[in-house]
């Protein structure tokens, strides 16, 4: 059974940092294509950031340059940091397997201005 379980998410004035991370089980977590998206509501979910088995990254225009993804292979984690956080940032953000359609429950990333 997959299994994916963010933390990390919570309340960050904007300028701040927040880390969130992914727990996977129940698949082949290295040959994995890893997502982390979010959704506002009232808005369409997007891509934030996904990196592949062997470590390339892609960003949403938005992000670059203030997140970076990452994964601990060994741990089967994938971890989302995010700096210099903006107020538009303040979302519910999912990690995800899209090829698995496996999706995590979010976690509430909330940035004031």
């Amino acid at each position: 059974q997959v299994k994916l379980v963010e933390s990390g998410g919570g309340l960050v004035q904007a300028g701040g940092s927040l880390r969130l991370s992914c727990a996977a089980s129940g698949f082949i977590f290295n040959f994995r294509l890893m997502s982390w998206y979010r959704q506002i509501p009232g808005k369409e979910r997007e891509l934030v950031a996904h990196i592949s088995s062997g470590g390339i990254t892609n960003y949403a225009d938005s992000v670059k340059g203030r997140f970076t993804i990452s994964r601990d292979n060994t741990k089967n984690m994938v971890h989302l940091q995010m700096n210099s956080l903006k107020p538009e940032d303040t979302a519910v953000y999912y990690c995800a397997v899209q090829a698995l359609n496996a999706w995590g429950q979010g976690t509430l990333v909330t940035v004031s201005s």
